[in-house]
């Protein structure tokens, strides 16, 4: 058995080259966030990972700075963004003829093709390609399709909303916004919104075996750091300030939903600061 001193200088090591190993582009608390994250799961082998956080939070930045660093520690890791799985916008005016208006815009429970996203996750696990959706949020449509090769030792699915979990009923009679108020009255939208999470959604998230949630500071901030992802598009697909608001309005009842219990039910947990930098990490005892 090792020293308990030279494991843990090995350790150290080991994140340490993890971290050299990453693009040095990318943010420094991204990149040994990743590292550390993928250190961890090297001894535990969780195989598959939820990655949650509000809009802005860095989720795709930080899943791809996962893969690579599990690359550099001889795991095949892929990360599925729970986004590439949007229904197509043919499906959600169907959905929006169907069931609301407000179904027409990506987003919200409801508005993935869930059951693809399950088989998606099951066949990486085995031998074989498997194909996977592209969705431009640009078009706001899917665009064809991507090959991964399996097996993979870690699928870690990334989406703003993975892990969140439907409320009381009660708790949807009010709205909480402009955009209930005004455009979702009866509490339609909202209503189905909450039974795709205690349904579907529910039985994606119960096939992963951990979950890190990154938590923003406060819906200010969200709001804010989807400004600044606005300002990278092409000029004519940018959301101005009221069309940001309005937007963001779709995922605020979940998102502070998942601020108050997140933090309490995922294994890890990233406190993110006003300027984007981690602030803290907490694991839960025994990950």
């Amino acid at each position: 058995m090792r020293p308990p001193r030279l494991a843990a200088r090995e350790e150290s090591d080991v994140l340490r080259r993890c971290v050299e190993a990453l693009d040095p582009e990318a943010p420094a608390d991204y990149r040994a966030l990743a590292a550390l994250l993928a250190c961890k799961w090297a001894r535990s082998r969780p195989r598959r990972v939820g990655l949650a956080g509000g809009q802005g939070a860095g989720k795709s930045t930080l899943g791809a700075l996962i893969e690579s660093a599990c690359s550099a520690l001889g795991l095949r890791a892929c990360v599925l963004g729970l986004d590439d799985f949007y229904l197509g916008v043919e499906a959600r005016r169907s959905l929006a003829a169907r069931i609301h208006p407000l179904f027409e815009t990506r987003g919200p429970p409801g508005t993935h093709d869930v059951a693809y996203c399950r088989e998606a996750i099951l066949a990486l696990g085995s031998p074989g390609p498997v194909k996977l959706p592209r969705f431009d949020k640009g078009l706001d449509d899917r665009v064809g399709t991507r090959l991964v090769e399996g097996p993979q030792d870690i699928v870690v699915l990334e989406g703003w909303c993975v892990g969140a979990e439907a409320v009381d009923e009660e708790a949807l009679e009010e709205p909480i916004n402009s955009l209930e108020r005004d455009e979702d009255r009866g509490g339609d939208w909202r209503r189905y919104v909450n039974t795709q999470l205690a349904g579907d959604y529910r039985a994606l998230y119960r096939m992963l075996d951990q979950s890190v949630f990154l938590q923003v500071p406060n819906l200010h901030a969200v709001r804010r750091w989807r400004g600044e992802q606005e300002r990278d598009r092409p000029p004519e697909r940018r959301l101005d300030a009221p069309g940001i608001d309005r937007f963001v309005q779709h995922f605020e009842r979940v998102t502070l939903s998942m601020l108050a219990c997140s933090p309490g039910n995922a294994e890890v947990t990233v406190r993110l600061a006003e300027d984007h930098s981690v602030a803290a990490i907490q694991f839960r005892e025994g990950v």
